[in-house]
């Protein structure tokens, strides 16, 4: 898939991704469908949240050689590859929530290793927030902080200016909700104490032109941040742009296999 990277978001501009074929199908309350893609076995369960924009062909990288090792599911949020669009909110909670419901559905039993790219990352951490007994481990693979587009406002004005227009012109009606609702809810979301599960936080080391300066200023200080949030002892810098697991998938890898082995798997 062709993308335009921006401010730690993913654009789809052009389509062009090897999918993944669907393991089963949920019924929405709404009526509509939600495709995911299960595949391995043992545990924990690793489980693939994408970022703004993507279906679960964002995994498409390291997908096979997990499922060589673990247990494996991904999905796609609603309005998505294969799964029907949603007039419930599109704030991390509800987001969170139904990740839990549609695990349940699936018959896909816990523990899980929470896998998180971009906003996909921020949803995986409010997950081990809300489900705390259900969740092994975390790996915040380029992870949207969860005060990304607050701070974005006040410390990267230009940018998030520029993003605003990106959202009228380029964002499609599923990104749009997820984009506006981003920071919603998570005022009930507990910061302390730090999560007490085994965590590794990737991030990038290569920004475009237009992201250098303040906005690559935030973003170092949100990574910082992560470590208070989760307590992970470091941030893993990987020579890499935002998509860590499409450049570096060993990253993702061997991060995934450290984390599991410090839950005790």
């Amino acid at each position: 898939m062709v993308r335009l990277v921006w401010l730690g978001m993913a654009v789809t501009v052009l389509a062009a991704c090897t999918s993944m074929p669907d393991s089963g199908q949920q019924t929405l309350a709404s009526g509509g469908k939600i495709g995911w893609t299960v595949a391995g076995a043992g545990k924990p369960v690793v489980v693939l949240q994408s970022g703004l924009g993507d279906d679960r062909s964002a995994w498409s990288k390291v997908f096979p050689d997990l499922a060589a090792h673990y247990r494996v599911f991904a999905y796609d949020r609603p309005g998505y590859g294969s799964s029907s669009s949603a007039s419930t909110p599109r704030d991390p909670c509800t987001i969170a929530a139904e990740l839990h419901d549609l695990l349940r559905a699936a018959q896909v039993p816990p523990p899980y290793l929470l896998v998180g790219h971009s906003i996909g990352g921020m949803y995986q951490y409010v997950y081990a927030r809300m489900y705390p007994d259900e969740v092994a481990g975390l790996v915040l693979v380029d992870a949207t902080h969860p005060d990304h587009w607050r701070n974005m406002q006040t410390q990267s004005s230009t940018q998030a200016s520029l993003l605003k227009g990106m959202r009228l012109t380029v964002f499609t009606p599923a990104m749009r909700p997820e984009f506006d609702d981003q920071d919603k809810c998570l005022d009930q979301i507990a910061r302390s104490p730090a999560l007490g599960k085994p965590v590794r936080v990737l991030v990038r080391t290569r920004y475009d032109l237009m992201e250098q300066g303040s906005f690559e200023q935030q973003v170092h200080q949100e990574e910082a941040d992560w470590l208070v949030l989760t307590g992970a002892s470091k941030a893993q810098p990987v020579n890499s742009g935002h998509y860590i697991q499409n450049d570096q998938p060993a990253a993702v890898l061997n991060a995934v296999a450290a984390v599991a082995a410090q839950a005790g798997y």
